[in-house]
Parts: structure tokens; sequence; C-alpha cells
């Protein structure tokens, strides 16, 4: 083939609509099960291994299909893929070519697999002929092993080296994401095997059967845990990120049985902050009612629902959550096993558990032999009109005039400003700690809780029942940056409503790229910047500790120009009256984001006791 013929292969043909499809392919088979389970979005960036699927991919937007999103970054990707799947609760789908692309998407997957958000992760191989010749980019086990990077990191991972492998690897691996304990899924596929015509022109299976929540409940654990309520006197509810299905159910068994309520950090959000029941936030920058309700003597059980027992969600693994009071139920047998000491534990499907036991009581009130009256007695309610302001550790500093801003003044605004659609996400270090302890939608915002079963309608194949809730935060692996990608793929998910990236500095020059994407993407997401000029949680936490203060640094930055040049609305703010004078209302109707540079008080130090409290312990 002549130099000029090739040059004319490479372009574009404008009448491509018109060219006949092709015969079906593994990576068409790929996009049609994804379109089966109706997922929207494939975020990731191409490269010359992984061309078929972005092929196939072109050929399912033209027919309104999958539509491919273009990161900025690998992890950018997987971050955005877990936002999609927090937000829709269908499985999020990130892509990369072989080589330094597979290896970038390691932290992101990382981070949904310690999170438990389900990933399918699609990487691309060399062609299988050229396996251990070191091909470019080649990441196969004669290579840079990527796979063996990512078998840490994933409920399944597998190298798909015949085209007859794939519909088996995949189905499972789809099951493997779906399923307690859920988290991403890898697949790699050489080239070669994505280009392999498919020796049938549709998917094979119906993921409607194949991929769906189990329902188990354990009868006889379930009469030992109506015996054991029957004879508690004062009960408290732990709720974790797990329970976002459930919350109604829950929530409606708290009401019943008259339970106190707390969270985890990352449970936060699936609670109105105005529930009679609630005490706060237990665990990293909690609340002190919210320990104080759990270390109150008076309270004979605990129970656990949808948390592993991490550092954060335990409060350092403080003694006041982790004894012979708890009872913990959850579908993860992992999680389970962190809390031995436990009275009793659970393991099953959440909503069907709390489904039974309103039931149950419903039953029992109803037969007029209503055994948890007892309960109700004791409870102590803030009452109908009691504000969650009064959780707080300075409500002072809450209120503030000073300038420049103080962060907790700054979580107050935010949470008057925007509409109580709004989805908040907070990015690690400060941006978290400041958010769990002070961040306050202003509207009741109730999810669920009038709602058996959590209202859930039917869904799409693949999609678990699921509320991310108003406020989403990352435990335990934690990476900078997650909430800059992950409100992307949030936005994306659903472009109908605001969505707010708390995020700071340090954590924006690392990944702060990814707005390009929403500029690209015309998505609403305001990207709200605390500038410090440091790494907040690590200077803050060397002076407490007395350490040396190195590495935490950073020079003055305009963010506001950094954001302008990529395109994005931007605002500089100093001080409370600049947050006054934004026009909210066009900032969340403009089809774009928009970036807040504000500059806070240096020397706040943030709620982050029960860190310092286990890095003291490790010295």
């Amino acid at each position: 083939m002549s130099a000029d013929n090739s040059q004319v292969d490479d372009v574009p043909n404008k009448d491509a609509e018109l060219i006949p499809e092709q015969p079906m392919r593994i990576a068409d088979l790929l996009v049609a099960y994804l379109e089966q389970m109706e997922i929207e979005y494939v975020f990731g960036i191409p490269g010359g291994a992984i061309e078929p699927l972005f092929n196939a991919l072109a050929r399912s937007g033209r027919r309104g299909g999958v539509r491919h999103i273009l990161a900025r970054h690998e992890a950018g990707a997987a971050f955005m893929a877990d936002g999609y799947a927090r937000e829709t609760g269908k499985i999020g789908v990130c892509c990369s070519t072989s080589g330094p692309g597979a290896t970038n998407l390691v932290t992101g997957v990382a981070c949904a697999y310690d999170n438990n958000i389900p990933l399918l992760v699609i990487t691309a191989q060399p062609a299988l002929p050229n396996f251990g010749k070191h091909a470019l980019q080649e990441s196969a086990c004669t290579g840079i092993n990527t796979l063996g990077m990512l078998q840490h990191c994933t409920r399944y991972n597998s190298l798909v080296s015949h085209p007859q492998q794939f519909e088996n690897k995949l189905i499972t691996a789809l099951q493997c994401a779906t399923r307690a304990p859920m988290g991403p899924v890898h697949l790699s596929l050489p080239v070669d095997v994505f280009r392999s015509p498919c020796a049938h022109p549709a998917p094979s299976y119906d993921l409607q059967a194949l991929i769906q929540p189990a329902s188990p409940v354990d009868d006889e654990a379930l009469a030992t845990l109506l015996l054991m309520l029957a004879r508690a006197r004062n009960l408290v509810l732990l709720i974790g990120m797990g329970c976002g299905e459930a919350i109604g159910s829950i929530l409606q068994f708290a009401e019943l049985v008259g339970a106190t309520v707390v969270t985890t950090p990352d449970g936060k959000g699936l609670v109105s902050p105005r529930h009679p029941l609630l005490r706060g936030v237990f665990g990293f920058a909690g609340h002190a009612a919210a320990d104080a309700a759990l270390r109150d003597k008076s309270v004979d059980m605990i129970i656990a629902i949808g948390t592993g027992m991490g550092e954060w969600n335990s409060g350092g693994w403080s003694d006041s959550l982790l004894n012979t009071r708890l009872v913990h139920i959850d579908d993860s047998e992992e999680h389970l096993a962190l809390t031995p000491m436990a009275r009793f534990h659970m393991r099953g499907r959440i909503l069907s558990i709390f489904n039974r036991l309103v039931n149950h009581i419903h039953e029992a009130k109803q037969g007029g032999n209503y055994e948890y009256e007892q309960l109700r007695s004791v409870r102590k309610q803030h009452g109908a009109g009691w504000e969650p302001h009064t959780l707080l550790g300075a409500p002072d500093k809450y209120e503030s005039n000073a300038t420049p801003i103080l962060p907790q003044r700054l979580m107050r605004e935010l949470g008057r400003l925007f509409p109580p659609t709004t989805r908040f996400l907070a990015d690690t270090g400060n941006s978290t700690a400041w958010a769990v302890h002070y961040l306050q939608p202003s509207l009741d915002r109730r999810i669920g809780e009038r709602r058996l079963g959590g209202g859930g309608s039917a869904r799409a194949p693949g999609r678990r029942k699921t509320d991310g809730g108003w406020l989403r935060v990352t435990m335990n692996f934690a990476p900078m940056g997650w909430a800059i990608g992950g409100a992307v793929g949030t936005a994306a998910a659903n472009p109908k409503v605001p969505v707010v990236c708390i995020t700071g500095d340090g954590s924006f020059l690392m990944n702060g790229q990814e707005i390009s994407v929403a500029v690209a993407e015309k998505l609403t997401v305001i990207f709200v910047i605390l500038n410090d000029q440091a790494l907040g949680m690590v200077k803050h936490g060397q002076r407490l500790a007395g350490a040396e203060q190195i590495g935490c640094d950073l020079p003055p930055t305009d963010f506001a120009a950094m954001a302008r040049a990529m395109g994005a609305a931007a605002h500089t703010i100093r001080a409370p009256q600049d947050l006054a004078q934004l026009d909210i209302g066009a900032i969340c109707a403009h089809p774009g984001p928009t970036l807040l540079d504000v500059l806070i008080d240096r020397d706040e130090v943030p709620p982050m006791n029960v860190r310092m409290r286990v890095l003291a312990a490790e010295l």
C-alpha cells in the first residue's frame, strides 16, 4: 500500500453512517452487553491495543447506545466510573490501553475495591503472538504484569486469551462485581481477541436473570435477633454506607422501636440531618453527641449495619463501639470478620432483613403483642424543631464573618446556598473532615423513611438497588483527587442535579485536569477549592504531633485562572460576603463547570482527633 493510501485510510470517513455495519466482533459483543445493562457511558483513554473497543463504542454511540467519555488520566476515568456507580446503582465501566494505561488505573480501582463500589475494568494487551517479544506496552505475564498488579484490588481478574472464553468470563466477572462483597472486576483482552468475530450475532445470555442481588435471610438468625430485640431496653443503630438501598426500612425500624441513630462518616448522606432520632456522625470528624450515645451505659444493644470497621468508621477502633453490646448486620463476610467481639453477627441482604423486621413489628402490634414498647418508652428525641448545628463542635465559627473565610462558615454556606437535590462529594483530607462534621443541607432531606423497602422501583439489569445519599466520601484507601473525577461521573450519570465537589488545593493540583472533561461534556459541576496553600491534613497533623514541618506547603496558586484557562467559569472567594453575591441559580443552570477558589483561614484545624489518636498509638 502506498504512503498516500495509508494516509487516506487514517482519515475518518464522513459517510461512516452509510457504510454497512461489520460483522459482530468480541469488542461489539462487550458493548452489546453494556447496552443490555443500560449503561450509558464508558470512561477511559484510547490507545492502539484497545482501538477495537473504541471502534465498537463509536458504532454504539451512533445508534444511541453506550458512549465514551474521554478522561484526562486513567485514574480519573476510574474515579468517574466510581461516581457513576454510586449515583445510578449500575456498574461503573472504565477502560485503558495496555501498559501505562493499565497501571494508571490501579489507584482508582483500589479505591473502589476498598469501598465496595462495583466497576467493570477493561484493559487491553498486544496481540497474543507477540507476548514475550517486548511488544510496545506489553503488560501480560511476560511483560509488566498489570494483571498481577490488579489481582489484589479486584473481585475477579482474568486474561481473555481466546474468543470462546469471553462470554463466560464476562458473566462471571459481572456476577462477582454485583454480589457481596461488591467491588471492581477486571478483564484484559489482547487486541486480536477484541477483533475476533463472534460465533453468534447477539449476546447469548439475559443479564436480567443472571445479575440480580440475592435476598437471603437466615430464618434461625432472624429469630435470634428478634429475641434479642425483645429483651433490649435501649438501642442504638450505627448506619454505614452499605445501607443505601435499605435506608427506608432501617429508619422505619428505628422509629418503631425508638432507637437512637448515628451514622458512620460515609453513611452521613443517607439520613436527613433533621431526623429526630439522629445524634450525628460517629468516627472520623464525628460529633460528640454520637460518641456519647454509644458510650451511654444504659444502652444495652448497638446494631452496626452495612459498615466495615476500618479506622475512620470505627472511631479508631473505639471501645465505645467494639464491645459485647455490638450486633453486626452486613451482607459481607469480610466486614463481619472484623468484629469478633460482637455478641451476634447476621449476614444477608440488609434490605430483606429489615423488611422482615419491620413486618414482624407491625404484625406484633396488630396482634396486641407489641413487645418493643419498652424501647420506645426510653428513647430521647431532639424534638421536631431541633437544628443539626447543635451537634457541632464550634458553632461560633459556623456563624463567623471572619476574613479569610473559616472552613466551618464555608460548609454552612454551601449547605444553605445549593438546592436540596445537590450531590456533595468531599475529597480526601481536610475536605472530608470539614464536610463530615459541618456540612448540613438547608432543607429537610429525608431519604425513603416513609417507604417500606426504600420504595425501590424496577431496575435495569446489573443495577444495584441503592442510594448514594446527599454526601459521598471515600473511606479506607482514600486517594487524593477521588472526588474530582467522582463528581464528573456523578454529573454524567444525573445531569439534572447540581454536583458539588469539595476538594483541596493539593488534590486539585494532582487531579484537577478532569475539570476539562466537565467542560467538554457540559456538565454542571461546582468545584469548591479549599485553598490554604498547603496539604492541609499533613500540615495540621505534623503540628499536632510536634513533628517537623516538611513537605506540606504549596505556592500561592490562582485556581480561578486555571479553571478559566480550561474553559470553566470561576470565582475567587475571600469572605462570606463573596459567597452571598454569587448567583447560585445561574451557576446551577450553567451547562458546564464552575470553580470557586475559596481562600480559607490556613490556621483552622479540622476535626481530626480520631486520626491523631491512631497515629499516636502507632508510635
